[in-house]
């Protein structure tokens, strides 16, 4: 899906929430949408300030913070950065696989390993209320 097919989907799902889906907001999800690899949020403000030279890092932690209430965007928590989701219409378990080489994130959507983790999780007396599983290794493309 090209990027501003994404983008009046989001803005879809926003009306139908009452969310706002400000240009600042737009702006963000459109910098996220233009790479396949994990963005950091300090990067993002770089290329924000490209338009928005008034921009600070609370507009960017702010359009991140609504990003991710949406189910607009995955946070990747072992390299602190941020990537859309473009399967941001459902609900879905997340696992995410980052080449330690050229930065590039793919997202899978296993429900197997999900409720592998999720029974295992029970077996424990845990019950998982949100699961994103990140791997780290190297991609085809870097491999080759």
């Amino acid at each position: 899906m090209n990027v501003d097919a994404l983008v009046n989907k989001a803005k879809r799902m926003c009306d139908s929430k009452g969310a706002r889906f400000t240009p600042i907001r737009e702006k963000v999800f459109r910098l996220l949408a233009s790479t396949e690899s994990g963005v950091g949020a300090y990067d993002l403000l770089e290329q924000l300030k490209v338009t928005e030279s008034s921009a600070k890092p609370a507009t960017i932690y702010r359009a991140l913070d609504f990003l991710a209430e949406q189910g607009f965007i995955h946070k990747i928590e072992s390299t602190n950065a941020f990537m859309l989701c473009h399967h941001f219409e459902s609900i879905h378990p997340v696992q995410l696989l980052i080449c330690d080489q050229c930065g590039h994130v793919a997202e899978l959507h296993s429900g197997v390993l999900s409720h592998e983790l999720s029974a295992l999780a029970l077996e424990h007396g845990f019950s998982v209320s949100a699961q994103t599983i990140e791997a780290h290794g190297i991609c085809k493309n870097c491999q080759s």
